[in-house]
């Protein structure tokens, strides 16, 4: 992998993993979708049948697998808040890079969202409290924050080009 994008759902991860991956001519992908077609169902019915802590395996063993192919991963919302995941990400020398939304920016994103599991079942108060707990988590695995509230996806996917040649260069300083 190139680069690891990670934070709450609907902060931005698929859409910029995508325009990321085109202007870096890679592939892109995303951890939901390899988990779909390792489990051969759509996550909604692996959290019905199976639930959280089958996923949560799951999704280990995919990202496990994942970072070594080459491209840009973009995770789910709550892959770097699970101890073995963190462990993956913060272990490997892909960077991770958190995409950070406000409360308000989340809620617009998600609210009419069913193939989310989480909005299905937490109200707005649980959802934002999820989204607080996760930040410290998102933070630690972090290598690069930014906020995304303000800038269209073509900006954000500027920004981690620029930040990504910067350290380049100076890995080979």
């Amino acid at each position: 992998m190139r680069a690891i994008l990670i934070g709450f759902m609907g902060s931005g991860k698929t859409t910029v993993g995508r325009l990321l991956a085109a202007a870096l001519a890679t592939k892109h992908a995303d951890l939901d979708d390899l988990i779909v077609q390792r489990a051969g169902q759509p996550i909604t019915a692996i959290f019905d049948q199976h639930g959280e802590a089958y996923f949560r395996q799951l999704e280990q063993r995919t990202l496990a697998n994942a970072i070594h192919q080459p491209g840009i991963l973009s995770t789910g919302g709550g892959t770097p808040t699970i101890d073995s995941n963190a462990a993956i990400l913060t272990a490997s020398p892909v960077p991770v890079i958190w995409l950070e939304a406000s409360d308000q920016t989340i809620l617009q994103r998600v609210q009419n969202d069913d193939q989310r599991p989480l909005v299905n079942e937490l109200d707005t108060q649980a959802l934002l409290a999820l989204k607080q707990r996760r930040a410290a988590l998102y933070a630690r695995a972090a290598d690069l924050v930014i906020q995304t509230d303000q800038l269209a996806p073509q900006q954000i996917v500027t920004r981690i080009q620029t930040w990504l040649g910067e350290r380049r260069v100076a890995a080979q300083a």
